[in-house]
């Protein structure tokens, strides 16, 4: 008479294992192979995987920028003066 009770006590536990089992066993049933997949998407992932052998190899190869002055430049030409601009031409009288 225990394991009646027990089963009714966790019966809406058992009820959404149930479900879920039948969930993922339609969605692996429906689901398209992994090869489907990979055949889809190949072009996609081989771009990609291209795009990030050039970043490293650009990364390795291509020296190290020369932050600190580039910046000092900037810093100096925002906190200067403006430069004026040219006059501009008069305008014409009719």
């Amino acid at each position: 008479m225990a394991i009646p009770e027990r089963l009714l006590r966790y019966r809406f536990h058992l009820l959404a294992a149930l479900l879920l089992a039948l969930a993922s066993s339609a969605l692996v049933y429906a689901a398209p192979r992994f090869v489907t997949v990979l055949a889809y998407f190949w072009p996609l992932l081989l771009s990609t995987a291209l795009f990030l052998v050039a970043v490293v190899v650009f990364g390795k190869t291509s020296p190290p920028a020369a932050a600190d002055a580039s910046g000092k430049d900037l810093i100096d030409y925002v906190a200067g003066q403006p430069v004026p601009d040219a006059p501009l031409e008069t305008p014409h009288n009719e």
